[in-house]
């Protein structure tokens, strides 16, 4: 899959806070960021600006990750050979959440940003 900046991909935009708005970097409604709402004219011009002129260091989706290499980070734990496992109890997200996190989750996986481990 090419880069967003490339071939922008159609996000799916959340309603926001009334303190925050989305400004769009890229042709008919792509490359979304979002800025503050109370931000003057000339403010919200120059940050546009700005954002527009690096939107190549923004990763406008999780196709735009890879190359990453997972060493920066992956997260390894090492522990005793006698310590004790313990098995915790599973937390629980309301239905929005929970189906919020899986949609991550399957975006993740797909990506091969995280990947399934067997103990």
């Amino acid at each position: 899959m090419l880069p967003s900046i490339v071939t922008p991909h159609k996000l799916e935009l959340k309603p926001l806070l009334d303190s925050l708005k989305y400004v769009f970097l890229g042709p008919k409604e792509t490359l979304p960021a979002i800025i503050s709402s109370p931000l003057s004219c000339d403010q919200e011009e120059e940050l546009i600006h700005v954002l527009s002129d690096h939107k190549d260091a923004i990763r406008w989706s999780v196709v735009d990750l890879k190359g990453i290499s997972p060493t920066i980070c992956m997260h390894i734990f090492h522990f005793d050979d006698d310590a004790k496992r313990v098995r915790q109890m599973q937390h629980r997200l309301n239905p929005h959440m929970k189906e919020v996190v899986q949609k991550e989750v399957v975006i993740f996986l797909d990506a091969g940003i995280i990947y399934p481990m067997c103990f």
